[in-house]
């Protein structure tokens, strides 16, 4: 593959794993109300924080914009090559945000989207934070990288945590004060680094909004191969795949007794492929229907990566066709980016050491696993064990859409079950999971995606209040054209009977 169009798989993702809703219902007093504090010396003065864990390499005043008011621009450099930036507002709330990264990250910390971000979180008084994790995906995409085993490890972990300390220490040094409270926010990427904080770094953040983890990074890849082996032997074209969505739909809609075109709990939905799905005549492609060949590939996308006989890692729920392109196959006959994502981490990341030559496609789960244990250890966030994180005061806010293309929802469910286990009854003083039917990855789908996760999770630190519903709304061409309440799992929001069904009044939280 190109390193041009590696590139451009990189920036597509990094550029949709952000959620751009939060701070949506910041309008809160009770939140908002903290005093201000004023900077104790001059923003340039910075510049001389340089020291043996870290380099600034600018410290620049920013005037007050129609998005955010005076802040101070901080940029740069802990070893080897971990970029980061700190802008500090001139009226500081006592708060730290830091936001995550999207797919193998790399991302240039000016692009407007990262900014954009971070001005969200200055113009409410947060100093706001962020990293590049190590690398230049310009100069190194996907995971060209993994040739430094350190930068794969500051990819993994290290960047975030390091880069969470130094934002403290900047601020501490610029307010004369420590911060009050430390926040982190992410999605895809950004999901797992949240997560990793809380399993490895405890004390590095107070709260964490974890959207979409990709939390069992391995085992995700490791699907990828599984899809990817069954298209190269028997593809779907587009028509093929809108076949494929449109049987769900006319299968589940309704089962929650609502017809919206939304699949409420794929779990639910008792689909067969070879059956509810129309079989040409002749067995001879055409509009409308799917071959002997694409049925078995569709049932391979549904059906979970096998290892001794087990389930190793989840199959598809339905309900996600429509984002099938990018995702499984390409809209423009290049690579589709779970391709690119999965050959990257199995040529260059999983053995050790890249290997040019391997064909990602026969991995065997059953054979290798076995072998790539090291690079699962750095990468997976998948421990159920978050007993600091709770013992400590912290919380988290996770959230995924049912329609997620890109990282199957049923990981994330499946880790928040096991941590149940792991942790009691309790789980739900300090760790909430929202299901958003419908939406796909961090935002968009056909279901209410436009949410914030992140005030709630303030509030919860702060007041102590949990979050036992997230307002939630479907906005198309500028306007919301449906609203509904996120319900914290195993909870899901169920019509009463009555009412529009695209208000969210007539909706309550429940188990069905």
């Amino acid at each position: 593959m190109k390193l041009a169009s590696q590139a451009g798989i990189a920036l597509a993702l990094s550029l949709i794993a952000q959620n751009n809703s939060q701070f949506r219902d910041w309008q809160d007093s009770a939140l908002s109300d903290n005093p201000r504090l004023a900077p104790k010396q001059a923003c340039d003065a910075l510049v001389a924080q340089t020291n043996y864990d870290f380099s600034v390499v600018s410290a620049t005043p920013v005037p007050a914009s129609a998005d955010a008011p005076e802040y101070c621009h901080v940029a740069g450099l802990i070893q080897p090559e971990i970029r980061f930036t700190v802008d500090l507002p001139s009226a500081w709330n006592g708060r730290i945000y830091m936001f995550g990264n999207g797919g193998y990250a790399g991302e240039a910390l000016d692009s407007p989207g990262r900014q954009a971000a971070a001005r969200r979180a200055v113009a409410r008084g947060f100093v706001a934070a962020q990293t590049n994790t190590g690398h230049d995906a310009a100069a190194e995409p996907l995971a060209a990288f993994a040739s430094s085993p350190q930068k794969v490890i500051d990819y993994a972990f290290r960047a975030v945590h390091v880069t969470a300390v130094t934002a403290k220490t900047l601020a501490q040094v610029h307010y004369g004060t420590p911060p009050r409270r430390a926040y982190f926010d992410g999605c895809s990427t950004g999901g797992r680094q949240g997560l990793i904080a809380a399993q490895r770094f405890p004390d590095d953040f107070d709260g964490i909004v974890a959207g979409a983890p990709v939390l069992n990074f391995s085992g995700t890849m490791i699907g990828y191969a599984k899809d990817q082996k069954a298209l190269a032997a028997a593809p779907l074209t587009a028509d093929a795949i809108k076949t494929v969505g449109d049987a769900v739909v006319a299968k589940c809609d309704g089962l929650d007794g609502v017809k919206d075109g939304v699949v409420d709990d794929p779990r639910r939905c008792p689909f067969t492929p070879s059956s509810d799905i129309p079989r040409c005549s002749g067995d001879t492609a055409a509009a409308g229907c799917l071959t002997t060949a694409q049925l078995h590939t569709v049932e391979t996308i549904y059906s979970p990566v096998q290892r001794g006989g087990a389930t190793f890692f989840p199959g598809w729920p339905v309900g996600a066709e429509s984002g099938w392109i990018p995702w499984f196959v390409s809209a423009n006959g290049g690579r589709s980016i779970s391709s690119g994502f999965g050959e990257a981490f199995l040529k260059d990341i999983a053995f050790g050491r890249p290997n040019a030559s391997y064909d990602w496609l026969t991995f065997d789960a059953s054979a290798d696993l076995d072998k790539i244990q090291a690079g699962r250890a750095l990468l997976d966030a998948t421990n159920p064990d978050l007993s600091r994180f709770k013992q400590r005061g912290g919380k988290i806010v996770s959230y995924v859409g049912w329609a997620d293309p890109a990282l199957n929802p049923l990981m994330t469910v499946g880790y928040f079950e096991t941590v149940t286990k792991t942790m009691g009854s309790s789980t739900a003083d300090f760790y909430r999971m929202f299901m958003v039917p419908g939406m796909a990855h961090c935002q968009g789908g056909t279901g209410t995606s436009t949410f914030d996760a992140f005030t709630p999770l303030v509030r919860w630190v702060e007041k102590g209040t949990a979050p036992d519903t997230i307002p939630a709304a479907r906005v198309a061409a500028g306007k919301t054209v449906r609203t509904r309440p996120l319900c914290p799992y195993p909870q899901t929001a169920i019509y009463q009977g009555s009412g529009s069904t695209d208000d969210a009044a007539s909706f309550a939280c429940g188990v069905r």
